[in-house]
């Protein structure tokens, strides 16, 4: 689930991640959120500036691999995010 808000062109885009406990142990929701800070780094150049994005885990993320992942969070930063 991804929310975005923000000042248009204020600044460069900022992400925010949510991996509640339902995802898994610490060590699967720590793997979680460096994969999802890995997405949007490569993404970063897309999102418009000024963006405050935040991305909420879902329990499924802990299962999905990279590719899907990828995949999922960079569909919704088009459609929510685009520069």
């Amino acid at each position: 689930m991804t929310y975005v808000g923000g000042v248009p062109d204020e600044g460069p885009a900022r992400f925010g991640f949510i991996v509640s406990r339902q995802v898994g142990s610490a060590v699967t929701r720590n793997t979680v959120r460096r994969r999802l800070k890995a997405v949007c780094a490569e993404a970063l150049p897309h999102v418009r500036g000024g963006a405050s994005v935040v991305i909420r885990a879902l329990p499924s993320a802990a299962t999905v691999d990279y590719a899907d992942l990828r995949a999922d969070v960079v569909r919704c930063l088009q459609r929510k995010a685009a520069a």
